[in-house]
């Protein structure tokens, strides 16, 4: 039988030379995303740390960790838009339920 409802964690990765407003901009992107689809349950903005290696030639990111319940089909259409947002270097949804 299909999966109705999960529990999901995702961790992205922004540019840290975006400002302030634009990084802000982002977090509520996703956010409102994940409300449209769901029940967000935690938004844990992480800030500035160092990489474990460089990506892009940058040794640190801004990092974001948000908790949501959602259908099975949303994290995938979320990765989606992750990938090909401007300012994401790295993103990973994960399903807390397995």
């Amino acid at each position: 039988m299909a999966k109705v409802n999960g529990n999901y964690e995702v961790v992205y990765i922004l540019d840290p030379a975006m400002s302030e407003e634009a990084t802000a901009a982002l977090v509520a992107k996703f956010k409102t995303m994940a409300e449209a689809h769901g029940t967000v349950k935690e938004v844990d903005e992480w800030g500035k740390r160092r990489l474990a290696y460089p990506i892009n030639d940058l040794n640190e990111g801004y990092y974001v960790l948000m908790s949501f319940d959602s259908d099975a089909a949303f994290p995938n259409e979320l990765a989606r838009v992750l990938r090909i947002t401007d300012g994401v270097m790295r993103s990973q949804v994960v399903c807390l339920d397995e």
